[in-house]
């Protein structure tokens, strides 16, 4: 069974055009054969009626002529006369074959009957009517005549039916040269046929494989053009229409979800941008409040200082959030060559001055890597996973960020030996305000949108970035692409909106 269905996954789909084109000639086929069996059956049947028709005419004059004993005046010769070359004659008596002779060249010749053939020969009725038989004696088979004689006898004449099985036989081998010929005709003619009655299809199916590789799942997507067709009331027409229909409505869906998505991310933008003036002027007379020379009041002063851990909070919530918008939007960065390496270094020994019960390493190439991209996005990309790492894993745990060139991308990896990342968690873990744990961010400060904008910087850096984790080992790995000349389109800079930093 599992064999079978090996087999049956293995073999190739069958395509429409090929099948339609299989079952046209196949019905040809079906058609020729029924017309080639109709015609041999007819022809044989009227040329075995024609030679019974010669047999009847003869009427029996070879092999009665065989009777010369019991006439004398027959000058004890057998009558050849008039008779076609290969006639056979015989007499029976008592069910025995007495005499049997050939007509060979206007003269006859005596056959030498087997046992089989004097049985078949026995066996034959009296009553003038043809019959076919093989006689091993003779060459092929025979039509053989019996009638009763003038002595109670019983006189058998026959024609040989090899003229009528070559004449069959030729029009078997012309019909199918003719069939075959006819088959291979419609086969080239109909697979044209079929190719050009399903182009209109091709065109859908183009069309909708246009579709399957649109990003749709972000950005402004600019909808193919509908599928021309000639007639709706067609099949094809029918499908095409439907399509068409279902395109626009999909377009109008898609044309609203982008017009959502862009209302909100101006609106993230706008926010963040007017929130980042008070929150800095909150900041500003918290610290000028904690820096008054005279004693303050418990109170005041945890309040303040309350204050101030919370706008700082704040204003890092803003940045990131006008940071997302800003990638978000598509604004043009910076465009030049950074080294990789450098920045390992730097963000690793940020990362230990900030903990120093992680044991941080480091492994990286002899030579510098450089990739293109903006400097101060990659920085806070490295930051970020270091800082995810220490912030989610306990005291104690082993933190690599390690670096290796390829020839076609680079890849950057920060691995950790620490409890993993649920399941269940892993497949939201790049939205954006998501935690594994709700309630840390009042412990730690984290808003969940650290890896968010890793995600985006990434993505718009043209690379990609996976997450593998179980218990006792968690990767982040990233790629990016090699180190290439500034793009002109990726770096012209909208006077407007300057590329941020």
């Amino acid at each position: 069974m599992r064999r079978r269905l090996a087999a049956r996954r293995a073999r190739r789909p069958v395509s429409l055009r090929l099948r339609l084109t299989a079952g046209l000639v196949v019905l040809l086929a079906v058609a020729c054969a029924v017309v080639g069996v109709a015609t041999v059956v007819s022809l044989e049947s009227f040329l075995v009626g024609r030679v019974d028709q010669q047999l009847a005419a003869s009427g029996g004059r070879f092999a009665a002529s065989l009777e010369h004993e019991k006439h004398p005046d027959a000058d004890n010769v057998p009558d050849t006369r008039g008779q076609a070359e290969g006639t056979f004659g015989a007499r029976l008596l008592a069910g025995h074959a007495t005499q049997a002779a050939l007509v060979k060249d206007d003269t006859d010749a005596a056959v030498h009957l087997t046992l089989a053939d004097r049985r078949a020969l026995a066996a034959l009725p009296p009553d003038g009517g043809g019959r076919s038989v093989h006689l091993s004696a003779l060459d092929g088979r025979y039509r053989l005549v019996a009638v009763r004689g003038d002595d109670g006898d019983v006189l058998v004449t026959g024609l040989p039916l090899r003229p009528v099985e070559d004449t069959v036989h030729r029009l078997e081998i012309v019909e199918a040269a003719v069939f075959g010929a006819a088959m291979a005709a419609t086969a080239a003619a109909g697979a044209a046929w079929v190719r050009l009655s399903l182009r209109p299809l091709k065109r859908v199916a183009k069309t909708a494989t246009e579709v399957t590789h649109m990003p749709l799942a972000t950005g402004e997507v600019a909808m193919p053009a509908p599928v021309p067709h000639s007639d709706a009331d067609t099949e094809v027409g029918q499908v095409a229409t439907a399509l068409n229909r279902m395109l626009g409505h999909i377009g109008d869906a898609l044309a609203r979800r982008h017009a959502s998505e862009e209302r909100l991310r101006h609106f993230a933008a706008d926010a963040s941008h007017e929130l980042r003036t008070p929150i800095a002027t909150v900041r500003a007379h918290t610290d000028l409040a904690l820096r008054h020379p005279g004693p303050l009041p418990k109170e005041v002063q945890h309040s303040l200082e309350r204050i101030a851990a919370t706008s700082q909070r704040m204003s890092g919530l803003v940045d990131d959030l006008l940071l997302l918008a800003r990638l978000d939007a598509g604004r043009p960065f910076a465009r030049e060559p950074v080294d990789l390496t450098r920045l390992a270094l730097d963000t690793m020994d940020d990362a230990r001055a900030l903990s120093t019960r992680h044991h941080w390493l480091l492994d990286l190439p002899e030579k510098p890597v450089v990739v293109q991209g903006d400097e101060h996005l990659l920085h806070q990309v490295l930051a970020n996973l270091l800082s995810n790492a220490r912030l989610h894993t306990p005291p104690g745990t082993h933190v690599t960020l390690s670096l290796t060139a390829h020839t076609d991308h680079t890849e950057l990896a920060v691995s950790d030996d620490g409890p993993g990342i649920p399941e269940a968690f892993q497949a939201d873990i790049f939205h954006r305000f998501t935690r594994a744990d709700p309630g840390r961010s009042r412990r730690t400060g984290g808003t969940g949108l650290g890896l968010a904008i890793v995600d985006a910087v990434i993505t718009a850096h043209h690379g990609t970035i996976t997450l593998t984790s179980r218990s006792g080992s968690t990767t982040f790995l990233l790629r990016l692409p090699p180190a290439s000349p500034p793009d002109d389109h990726a770096t012209r800079h909208n006077d407007a909106e300057p590329p941020f930093a």
